[in-house]
């Protein structure tokens, strides 16, 4: 089938007239002249069409790509398109109805005998044929190629005529610049001078893109409407919409085009006798347009087209081009975005994400500014600290208790000087000033991005998007509509079942038929589905989660069961600098093994999320993504900070003492601490599973896996091709390129990788300043590596108006809120911050720090032990030990309640939990007043929106002062007209030029 084919009826010898489809045109109330009809000549095929850009005519501009597989029809019937008028037009596509029914088909037409019947394809061929016959009677003009280079992939681009995207403008209440320009209002005074500085210090960091210069003056903008085109500047229609709102405008149409005819072309014979589940299958397609044909299979892909290429030296300039230089190259890491830019390309949607990203991004640098002078007064007090002096001082000779039974022997306290020095790196002062400024950051950060989000919302006219919004977000999906179809349907059968046993009352089979069919138009209008029928799906929902929860869980309790028989296996080693490293060995395999676990069932999980979700059929998209943001959500935070929670707030706090130990499945005795405190482990397992996830998931998987498919995409396609050399070589059309490209899955992924790295920077905090620091160098990579994906791996995405970034809102600010409540816990219990304070205010005899590790250790008898848990060798020291020491607030073998827990333990339980309450409290206020102190709405966007709405009133009422103007000359001039007639006579009147008709 050549190009065009579909939609001529000339002769393919005198094929030299494309004839566009008129039904559209006669819609909108006007009939076009003869010479509209004809749209152009026919051109040479290999003529030049800007590479695929265009249709062949070289003038009609693609604005999207619909992809199928055509397969070789079952009988010669083709669809001709017939240029017919009014009733003729409704004859015709009647005609062409019966054409399309199988077994209706003239087997002499065909010249010879008809092939074997593939009822499959030949649905998918009359779906495909009266959904783009739709498409045409909506306006839309339509050209096929199935001369393509790609071996069995046909195309077929679409284009939207003026008159159809000024209709669908209106519809859709886009905002478009008017001719009316006025000036921004500027600084004055010192903050011009200083935005002025600041313009000339950033220029070199400045992209070079015009949407990206500061301006002085911005266009009026307002919703389109084609009674008020005087309005617009529409100097230039072919630049007026440009390439993403034509494509939204083309999708919106796609959306809402259905096939509702297909479900009566079953025809007769062995149709007939086919199973009724093909008949439901074309049923589905009657309530919902492209995205039911895509999930069928009926189209493969459906996408706008990239502007053109983004790299070669031949290449024409275009926005794609400029985004890869300005933008998506790692060569201007440093340079600001050119945020406007994308969302011209790509969207409000798309470009809201990226604005957060760099907001975010940006913020980060004070917070790592800061996490490094943390980190830095550590490393500079590490040899005044006065607790890891006496624990490397071997002249206290500290004699420990095992670590493990049996096999595990005593050990000296001063073997564990390295980790009591790194400790101090992290558990210091300084660490608790950090918590409360990292909380105060979140509140800064949130309240900076919602007052940028409103001038992004100003500068992008989506100031009145809310209303529009409320009307778009309850369009139903597509499996929604599937759903309610067949609750419809099968609530159709029960009631013809009960008909069945009732006596027809009247005879008229007619009117009894007609009223069967009216039913059935409207029979889903009032179905829905209610908790009833999406109870199992909830069910499974619930049952689902909390088995991935417990098995997150399960794989945490394997890995301290990993670490503590590797223990006590690296114990009986007869080499002394293996058993000197047991800590470190454990601490980092075990690490390891959690963050290859973690990275696993983070995709697992996002499977499952996706797949629970669609069980549940939400009604519209916002909801579908709303429940799935937050399912993937649940499960990854569940999945990625179950091991950091275990050390921060679990190890160590329920291990028992020497002698009564705790055991779990009663062979294996809970890890202890270190004499230094769990926060130097809990730093490196923080460390490492952040770092990890960001090399490895975030940065290996999105470049290697796309390449990857790329890879085994061009492998396919290249194994498929003919092997016709020439034809090969010829350069690919925009859309066949385009074809090859990654679809585009969404933004959850990026949204999420980015909300779980906030959860690192702001959940524990207290045991790693750094991270801010290494998610800043992730996030300068991640931008340019996101753009790079975007402008070059993947298929242009539909542009999607958004006012904001949705729930991931709500979540930022769960994740902050929450990171107060950790970090005061981690402060309180993890590290050895109030055990300190404590000790100096109440049991320092000198008022220092001299005394404090012996005062948090406790003494045991070794000859309490229980029988089988006693070291094999007890001399391995050099010498018989009678006491050993544990970290605990316990009464010493000599008390009269030995190994009870001492007043001690109450006094710091009282002051950690008092601290808790201190800081939490303190911090929230501190953060709700600088959410109350920061107005969200920038003074200036409030003028610039309300001398908007003026400047509007205005310009109306200047145009009704116009009309009034008019309306008044026109009533004078016929008022003049009068006065002769009532001076005269009415024969004067009469005979008067004004009427050249004469007398009546």
């Amino acid at each position: 089938m050549r190009v065009n084919e579909k939609y001529s009826t000339l002769p393919a010898e005198d094929r030299s007239v494309h004839i566009i489809n008129i039904c559209a045109i006669e819609d909108i109330g006007y009939l076009p002249s003869e010479g509209t009809l004809l749209n152009s000549l026919s051109v040479d095929p290999d003529a030049e069409c800007k590479h695929g850009l265009y249709f062949r005519d070289g003038r009609r501009k693609v604005d999207y790509i619909l992809v199928y597989h055509p397969k070789r029809p079952s009988g010669s019937r083709t669809l001709a398109r017939r240029v017919q008028h009014s009733d003729a037009a409704l004859a015709a596509r009647g005609a062409r109805q019966d054409q399309l029914l199988p077994g209706k088909g003239s087997a002499g037409a065909a010249g010879g005998p008809e092939p074997p019947m593939d009822y499959h394809e030949d649905d998918k061929r009359f779906r495909r044929e009266e959904y783009e016959g739709n498409l045409l009677e909506s306006g839309l003009e339509l050209e096929r190629d199935e001369d393509t280079k790609i071996h069995g992939v046909g195309f077929v681009k679409i284009h939207a005529p003026w008159n159809v995207l000024c209709r669908e403008a209106e519809f859709l209440k886009l905002k478009m610049p008017t001719k009316k320009l006025y000036h921004i209002n500027e600084t004055r005074g010192l903050l011009k001078k200083i935005n002025s500085v600041l313009q000339k210090i950033t220029d070199p960091i400045q992209p070079k893109v015009a949407e990206h210069r500061p301006q002085t003056t911005k266009r009026l903008s307002y919703p389109f409407s084609r009674e008020k085109q005087h309005l617009f500047d529409l100097s230039d229609k072919d630049s007026f919409f440009d390439s993403k709102t034509r494509s939204t405008i083309v999708y919106e149409i796609l959306k809402r085009t259905t096939c509702t005819k297909a479900k009566y072309s079953m025809g007769q014979g062995e149709g007939r006798k086919k199973d009724s589940a093909l008949l439901n299958k074309r049923r589905k397609c009657s309530k919902y347009g492209i995205t039911s044909l895509l999930a069928n299979g009926v189209y493969s892909a459906a996408y706008p087209l990239h502007d053109g290429d983004y790299e070669g030296e031949n290449v024409d300039f275009n926005d794609r081009k400029l985004l890869y230089q300005e933008w998506a190259s790692y060569g201007v890491f440093y340079k600001y975005q050119p945020i406007d830019l994308v969302r011209k390309y790509f969207g409000e949607k798309i470009g809201l994400y990226f604005a957060w990203l760099g907001v975010y991004t940006q913020m980060l640098i004070p917070a790592s500014v800061v996490g490094i002078i943390v980190f830095l007064y550590g490393c500079a007090t590490v040899d005044e600290n006065i607790p890891s002096m006496e624990m490397c001082d071997q002249r206290h000779n500290i004699t420990m208790c095992p670590l493990c039974d049996k096999t595990c022997s005593y050990w000296k306290m001063s073997s564990a000087c390295a980790t009591a020095r790194a400790s101090h790196l992290f558990d210091n002062p300084a660490t608790v000033f950090f918590s409360v400024f990292m909380a105060l950051w979140a509140a800064t950060f949130m309240e900076h991005w919602k007052r940028k989000q409103m001038r992004l919302r100003y500068h992008w006219d989506l100031t009145g998007f809310e209303e529009e919004e409320e009307a778009v977000k309850d369009h139903p999906r597509a499996e929604y509509e599937a759903r309610v179809l067949e609750k419809s349907l099968r609530k159709e059968s029960k009631n013809k079942e009960k008909r069945r046993h009732i006596p027809e009352e009247s005879t008229n089979k007619w009117r009894q038929r007609v009223k069967t069919a009216m039913a059935g138009v409207k029979l889903t209008d009032k179905v829905k589905l209610t908790w009833r029928d999406r109870f199992p799906a909830y069910f499974t929902n619930l049952v689902s989660i909390v088995f991935m929860i417990a098995v997150t869980f399960a794989i945490v309790l394997g890995v301290i069961i990993y670490r503590i028989s590797t223990a006590a296996a690296l114990a009986m080693n007869s080499s002394p600098s293996v058993r000197s490293n047991i800590r470190v060995t454990v601490t980092a395999t075990a690490v390891i093994i959690n963050l290859v676990v973690i990275i696993l069932l983070d995709e697992v999980y996002g499977c499952i999320a996706r797949w629970l979700t669609k069980i549940e059929v939400p009604k519209t998209e916002k909801s579908f993504e709303e429940r799935l943001i937050f399912k993937a959500f649940l499960l990854k935070f569940v999945n990625s900070y179950t091991p950091i929670f275990y050390v921060a707030f679990f190890k160590g706090r329920f291990v028992g003492r020497p002698g009564d130990y705790v055991y779990i499945f009663r062979s294996f005795r809970m890890e202890e601490c270190a004499p230094g405190g769990c926060l130097m482990e809990l730093c490196i397992q923080l460390s490492i599973i952040m770092l990890g996830k960001q090399l490895i998931q975030n940065n290996l998987f999105e470049i290697g896996i796309p390449k990857m498919k790329k890879f085994i995409r061009y492998l396919r396609l290249r194994r498929q091709s003919p092997s016709d050399h020439d034809e090969f070589v010829k350069r690919k059309q925009r859309y066949e390129v385009d074809y090859t490209l990654e679809p585009f899955a969404g933004l959850t992924p990026e949204y999420m990788e980015m909300i779980i790295q906030f959860g690192f920077v702001t959940l524990f905090v207290a045991s790693f300043p750094l991270a801010p620091l290494f998610a800043l160098l992730n996030n300068i990579i991640e931008i340019r590596l996101d753009a790079k994906k975007f402008v070059t791996e993947l298929r242009r995405p539909v542009a999607v108006r958004a006012k904001d970034i949705g729930i991931w809102y709500n979540i930022l600010r769960g994740v902050g809120k929450l990171a107060v409540i950790i970090n005061a816990f981690v402060i309180s219990f993890t590290s050895d911050f109030i055990p300190r304070l404590v000790y100096l205010y109440m049991y320092s005899e000198s008022g220092t720090m001299h005394g404090f590790v012996n005062h948090t250790l406790s003494s045991f008898n070794v000859s309490d032990f229980q029988n089988g848990t006693a070291p094999n060798d007890p001399l391995d020291l050099g010498y018989e030990v009678q006491i050993c020491r544990y970290k605990d607030y316990r009464e010493p073998p000599w008390s009269e309640h030995k190994y009870d827990i001492s007043k001690d333990f109450w006094a710091v339980l009282a002051a950690r939990l008092a601290f808790v309450i201190v800081f939490q409290n303190l911090v929230m206020f501190m953060s709700d007043f600088v959410d109350w102190v920061i107005p969200d709405i920038p003074k200036d966007i409030s003028q610039q929106v309300h001398k908007e709405k003026v400047l509007m009133v205005e310009l109306f009422m200047r145009e009704e002062q116009g009309k009034q103007q008019l309306l008044d000359t026109w009533m004078e001039k016929d008022r003049k007209k009068d006065e002769p007639c009532n001076n005269h006579g009415p024969k004067a009147c009469l005979d008067s030029p004004e009427y050249p008709g004469g007398a009546l």
